[in-house]
């Protein structure tokens, strides 16, 4: 079997997998609103380092390909969430700029922050509420009505500084806050699917501007953003995610809380497993 051949199959598994990738995605996003970083940056890493990337380079690529992913499957699964009617613009216009500027500011400290105790918060908080999502026990709310505007600009701000230091969309922690509040599942989701779009955006301009100094940069790179990947990942994931947003809004409310709870045990045992790694 000769170079090229075999350089055809790699690069062809490599497209499949990121194809399928791209599906699991998309359709988490519109069934969940999370834009699905917990699985598509270790995807991406694993590819990248087959390729050949060194792994100074390849994480950053992986995060930062998938904070860049994450915005039009973001915006795709809160445009389908809006025509359902659960997507609540108020809370999206008191959250925007605490969210955009918690992302400044915990990109700004990544760099001296350990990320691991954030994670470790967010398995332990993300374990309690899985299961009493699953269990139903313990499922009583902080208040009937969401907080005064003070408050919820503080927790907007803490839901994008603690995404951009643990490298993540910021779905998962939207709607765990929401749920302390007496704000129905549907609704929550269809929120924190606008809440990925606003984290993602300043994330990947941030991971734009910091790989365009980076030397050793694969071809078709934007900064630490692949714009091959991108090309190849992106049709599979905004097709599902249509499939999700459909399947969410026709799901009672006790099995979309069930399969949410679902979500974020695997998510936290994902954090727990790179922890022991």
């Amino acid at each position: 079997m000769t170079d090229a051949v075999l350089i055809v199959q790699e690069y062809g598994f490599f497209i499949i997998v990121l194809l399928c990738t791209g599906a699991i995605t998309g359709f988490l996003a519109g069934l969940f609103g999370v834009g699905g970083g917990a699985i598509s940056v270790p995807v991406l890493y694993e590819v990248f380092s087959r390729l050949g990337y060194s792994p100074d380079l390849a994480m950053p690529i992986a995060v930062g390909t998938s904070l860049a992913l994450i915005i039009p499957i973001s915006i795709s699964s809160a445009l389908g969430h809006k025509k359902r009617g659960t997507l609540d613009p108020k809370i999206l216009r008191i959250w925007t700029i605490p969210i955009f500027l918690g992302v400044i500011i915990g990109a700004t400290i990544a760099g001296f922050a350990e990320a691991e105790f954030f994670q470790i918060v967010f398995v332990i908080v993300a374990s309690l509420i899985s299961l009493r999502l699953l269990t139903g026990v313990g499922k009583s709310i902080i208040r009937e009505t969401l907080p005064g505007r003070a408050i919820m600009s503080v927790a907007g701000l803490i839901i994008g500084l603690v995404s951009a230091i643990m490298g993540i969309g910021g779905g998962a922690l939207s709607t765990i806050f929401l749920s302390f509040f007496n704000v129905s599942i549907h609704r929550a989701i269809s929120i924190s699917a606008a809440v990925g779009a606003i984290i993602s955006i300043p994330g990947a301009f941030g991971y734009v501007l910091a790989g365009m100094s980076a030397s050793g940069l694969p071809p078709g790179n934007l900064g630490f953003v692949s714009l091959i990947a991108c090309v190849v990942f992106l049709p599979s994931s905004l097709t599902t995610t249509k499939f999700g947003v459909v399947i969410a809004h026709k799901l009672p409310k006790r099995k979309l809380e069930i399969l949410f709870g679902t979500f974020l045990l695997l998510v936290s045992l994902r954090f727990i497993i790179s922890f022991l790694g």
